[in-house]
């Protein structure tokens, strides 16, 4: 199977010209199971058969890991605690995430907590898998170094690189005023994306994304020297994908207060795709 190519077809039925053991990184952002349109009813199912579907497509990627691989896999809070118990008899889980999508104090339920996270469970195939935590420092702002000037912090790398992100990542949902933005309902920032494709996959390998949506993983592998695999059922997101992956650089994104190692580039969309 050719990579660096978006298969528009079902996961069940491609998975298996992908050979095992061949893949660094899985990145799966799934239908939640909240009833959205993706223009078809992969995510209008009731709940036990939500959970066993996922232990299926899990099955299913799995063994393409290499033995230094990992997964991240974007799940609502509803369905995390029983997907991640599946996961934690077959890897080793290393995180739980907390995407705060920074939504706006306003709205909500009124007989609940309003709901404003993604979260993302980060496992590891072995004890050995591949994570480059220079690749995503955080650079500490010049107040901070400043107040660290004494002669004891003086040449500390810690200070100089930068600091390990935290578990729970504050990073805007994607909103209509986003020059990324595309028309689809759960498109993740490349933010998010990239900075789990700079961690957890080397320069060269290859990132498999089991829903590819419209394309994130892909455009995120391609901007950072690494290659991808995946599939999407819609063929009009396989279409958008494609015009983000062929559309010119539009400029580095350089965010001072979560800078990565490589900058991200952004791909300028038409009004169309806004």
């Amino acid at each position: 199977m050719k990579i660096n190519q978006i298969y528009n077809e079902n996961l069940f039925d491609g998975i298996d010209k992908i050979d095992n053991n061949s893949v660094d990184l899985i990145l799966a952002d799934p239908p939640y199971g909240l009833g959205k349109d993706y223009g078809n009813d992969s995510d209008k199912i009731d709940s036990d058969k939500y959970l066993q579907w996922s232990e299926s497509w899990l099955n299913l990627v799995l063994p393409k890991l290499k033995k230094t691989g990992s997964l991240y896999i974007f799940l609502t809070w509803r369905f995390s605690p029983e997907v991640f118990c599946f996961l934690k008899r077959k890897m080793i889980m290393l995180n739980e995430i907390i995407w705060d999508r920074k939504v706006p104090s306003m709205g909500g339920s009124t007989r609940r907590f309003s709901s404003v996270h993604d979260t993302v469970g980060f496992f590891a195939k072995t004890k050995n898998y591949y994570f480059d935590i220079d690749s995503v420092r955080i650079p500490y702002d010049a107040e901070t170094k400043k107040a660290r000037s004494r002669s004891i912090f003086v040449g500390q790398k810690w200070l100089e690189v930068g600091y390990n992100p935290k578990d729970v990542w504050s990073v805007s949902r994607l909103h209509r005023i986003h020059s990324e933005r595309v028309e689809h309902p759960t498109q993740k920032p490349l933010e998010v994306v990239s900075r789990m494709i700079l961690a957890s996959c080397p320069k060269g390998g290859l990132v498999l994304d089991p829903f590819m949506g419209s394309g994130t993983t892909a455009v995120s592998a391609k901007q950072n020297n690494r290659n991808y695999i995946g599939f999407e059922l819609n063929p009009a997101y396989c279409q958008i994908a494609e015009q983000r992956l062929s559309m010119p650089t539009c400029g580095k994104l350089e965010l001072p207060s979560r800078r990565l190692e490589n900058p991200i580039t952004l791909f300028c969309g038409d009004e169309n795709f806004r």
